[in-house]
């Protein structure tokens, strides 16, 4: 589970990096300014929540379940969140708007405030 998470940390926060050279450079001339700040917003909330998991990963022992659900929490927030607003962005911006998408961000809000809560939880319940 640890190395599961590094991994999935590094991927994510190798990808933020890509998808905000992507949208600084080759999306800047597609998109308004109200798209590009919703679309660096994906990035920055993945970027951020990437460092939570590289954080996580090297600090839990994934012994407990709530830190388990905790990592995959972060995991299906980050996709549902970041990857619905590039996919909201991109398709707005091309007059082809994919609006089932519009409910998926909130829903991955969601579950990224639920892996904070557990590790509240799990920081809660860390023998010092």
């Amino acid at each position: 589970m640890i190395q599961f998470t590094l991994l999935f940390a590094a991927i994510l926060g190798g990808l933020a990096v890509v998808f905000g050279a992507f949208g600084a450079h080759a999306l800047k001339k597609m998109l308004t300014t109200e798209q590009l700040k919703s679309f660096e917003t994906g990035v920055k909330y993945q970027m951020y929540h990437a460092i939570v998991l590289l954080l996580i990963g090297f600090n839990f022992t994934f012994k407990t379940a709530s830190e388990k659900y905790m990592v995959y929490s972060f995991m299906l927030g980050i996709i549902l969140f970041s990857f619905s607003i590039y996919g909201l962005v991109i398709s707005s911006a091309k007059n082809k708007k994919l609006t089932f998408l519009g409910p998926v961000t909130p829903i991955g809000g969601l579950f990224l405030i639920i892996g904070w809560i557990l590790l509240f939880v799990s920081i809660l319940n860390m023998q010092f």
